[in-house]
């Protein structure tokens, strides 16, 4: 049943279960205070019409005693139009004005009689009277009784005063929360039709805020995130666009190649000389080691854009050294000079293993024949470290400077040489992933120096 009803209250709506919530908080409150107020009201007229009773016994005591003929009576028997009054006595006669009724007795009026009491007040509920017995001389006791109707009517007139007051309170609280549930959800309604739209169209528009409130909050979060999407997927676009881009050229280059090879084999086709076709072979395979770098490094570039959770220790000074050894295999005409200090963080170590190992293919690739790549480790002090690749090349301009980490950005100097342009872009996302930085500057040999700086801390030096 608790499971069905659960179930039923949340088919429907939020703004529905706002109104309802406001509604029963005030149905709660206002019965609470109306029967509070009724009890009190109630409690105060009874202790009232007790308190008249009292007085109007004390009196009747003692009121003189007039003559009737046959016996004495007291004299407030000529004054007692509105109530019934009586003289009990312990034999259990009443002694009552003639043409009235008798004020309704219990045996424990006769104990006020016999003044083992010195007074009894109760309500007879088969008459709707409220009596009171007081002591009135020798073996006598005073009744004196009261209808309650009067009070009841009054009672009752209060209870539907209140009844139609809570109507009204719940009616105004229920009209209440619909306005309260309607403003206030109005940021979730926007949310939930900027989804629907987003769903539907891809429309990543954000939407309008207003406000500093949680919903407000709530709105500039899916701001963000959908700024993070529409990010994302400009990223995607630039990168499928580029890489369009990029691979059309050699893949172009190739398909001119092989069908001038195709050609020269038709019988009636001019014939190549083994120089030419030679030549055609070496750029084919230069093509296709290029197509095979770029599309590495596209797959390693979108695996980089992927989020990920990276929380393996790493020590750095490995994967600077392992970067290291790969550069050495592949150049053996330049010099390294490397410096390094101990220094461990939380990520991925083949990540920062490329990375490293693109920025030394890259100092390889503009430094001459003979020259010195340097390669440093150092710690800042600062609660990070930097890795310093500087080059014995060039330099690189001031109007490169700011794009030198763009995907497929190459400089003038670099167009001449292979690469895909995507090595440096690897390295800037590979240093941003883990929390760090990757920016470029002059070396003091005149080349250019790339640093990568991240977080961590200083590893223990091994024991030999």
């Amino acid at each position: 049943m608790i499971g069905a009803a659960n179930g039923r209250l949340q088919r429907v709506s939020l703004r529905a279960r706002v109104t309802l919530l406001a509604a029963f908080c005030v149905a709660g409150a206002v019965a609470v205070v109306s029967l509070g107020a009724y009890m009190t009201v109630s409690q105060n007229l009874h202790d009232q019409m007790d308190e008249n009773l009292r007085q109007r016994a004390q009196a009747a005591v003692n009121a003189p005693k007039v003559n009737n003929d046959v016996t004495e009576i007291p004299g407030a028997f000529l004054a007692a139009g509105d109530i019934r009054i009586g003289v009990l006595d312990v034999t259990g006669q009443i002694l009552y004005p003639k043409g009235t009724v008798a004020p309704p007795t219990q045996p424990a009026d006769l104990d006020v009689a016999r003044g083992s009491r010195l007074e009894n007040i109760w309500t007879d509920l088969r008459t709707d009277f409220r009596v009171i017995a007081v002591p009135y001389g020798d073996g006598q006791a005073m009744l004196i009784a009261q209808s309650t109707k009067p009070l009841n009517v009054t009672l009752g007139k209060l209870s539907v005063v209140l009844f139609v007051i809570s109507g009204l309170g719940v009616l105004v609280a229920a009209v209440a929360g619909t306005a309260v549930a309607r403003t206030g959800l109005r940021p979730v309604q926007r949310l939930t039709e900027a989804t629907e739209r987003v769903a539907l169209t891809g429309d990543l528009r954000p939407i309008p805020v207003s406000g500093d409130d949680e919903l407000a909050l709530l709105s500039q979060r899916f701001n963000a995130m959908l700024g993070a999407v529409a990010d994302s997927q400009e990223r995607q676009r630039r990168l499928v666009a580029d890489a369009g881009h990029e691979l059309r050229t050699p893949l172009t280059s190739m398909r001119t190649n092989l069908e001038l090879l195709l050609a020269s084999e038709r019988p009636d086709a001019p014939t190549l000389s083994d120089e030419d076709k030679a030549e055609i072979n070496a750029d084919v395979r230069a093509q296709l080691d290029e197509l095979t770098t770029l599309i590495g490094d596209l797959v390693e570039l979108a695996r980089e854009d992927a989020p990920q959770v990276v929380h393996e220790p790493v020590d750095l000074v490995e994967v600077v050294e392992r970067a290291l050894d790969r550069a050495k295999r592949r150049a053996t005409d330049v010099d390294f000079v490397v410096e390094v200090q101990p220094w461990s963080l939380l990520g991925d170590s083949s990540a920062l293993e490329r990375a490293v190992l693109n920025l030394l293919d890259n100092a390889v690739k503009f430094s001459p024949a003979r020259g010195v790549v340097r390669l440093s480790l150092k710690q800042l002090g600062d609660g990070s470290a930097v890795v310093e690749v500087a080059d014995s090349g060039p330099g690189i301009a001031d109007g490169d400077l700011p794009h030198v980490f763009e995907r497929f950005y190459r400089s003038s100097e670099a167009r001449t040489l292979p690469g895909s342009g995507l090595g440096l872009a690897i390295v800037k996302q590979v240093a941003e992933r883990h929390g760090g930085l990757a920016y470029v500057g002059r070396a003091p040999e005149g080349g250019a120096m790339f640093t990568i700086r991240l977080p961590g801390r200083p590893a223990p030096v091994p024991h030999h």
